[in-house]
């Protein structure tokens, strides 16, 4: 089965692991980074982050692995945006614009929770590190909070619903108002007060 290899999705690397907090140490009006959801063209998330890569304006594109048939039935995997239509860019005002000038952007939008969103772009990453199955979830409703008990995700906090006979812990990325679910036993969660 051939596999497309997969692309940078974050820079620089230790975005999500301490480049924020860096960053945070050493600001002046002019280089004060905040975090942007940026919606863009149709099927352009891939190449807008390799001109971000070339540009050194940092961001992160969760990508996840799909399995599809091709025309000629050969089995292929290839690399998907978890969030269709999303970028999330961690610039100044100056790397916005830069961003704007690759013309893959449709729409930049504010992220009024910076601190959430960070947390839940970390939960994401560590759910994609981990090689669990997820699936998208639009529009969340509200549900009772839990966190994880024990095994890899011990810690990680979400909402249960049920969905076809089986539990799934959403991961919420608020922001989107979308999330990523995996599957999960009820037993290994307990509530968040």
């Amino acid at each position: 089965m051939p596999i497309l290899e997969l692309e940078q999705t974050v820079f620089p690397e230790n975005l999500l692991t301490g480049f924020v907090e860096e960053q945070e140490e050493d600001v002046t009006e002019e280089n004060s980074r905040s975090w942007w959801a940026v919606f863009t063209m149709a099927r352009r998330e891939k190449s807008l982050a390799r001109q971000l890569v070339a540009q050194s304006v940092p961001f992160y594109l969760p990508l996840v692995a799909k399995e599809h048939r091709n025309r000629g039935g050969r089995r292929m995997r290839s690399y998907m945006p978890l969030f269709t239509g999303y970028v999330f860019l961690y610039g100044s005002a100056f790397e916005r614009v830069k961003a704007l000038t690759t013309n893959h952007i449709s729409q930049t939008l504010p992220v009024p929770d910076q601190a959430q969103l960070l947390t839940d772009l970390r939960q994401v990453q560590q759910l994609i590190e981990l090689d669990c199955p997820l699936t998208i979830e639009r529009r969340l409703k509200p549900g009772r909070r839990v966190r994880i008990k024990a095994g890899p995700m011990a810690g990680f906090e979400g909402t249960v619903t049920a969905r076809r006979q089986k539990t799934r812990l959403l991961i919420h990325v608020h922001f989107l108002q979308s999330g990523v679910s995996v599957e999960i036993d009820d037993y290994m969660v307990e509530p968040v007060d």
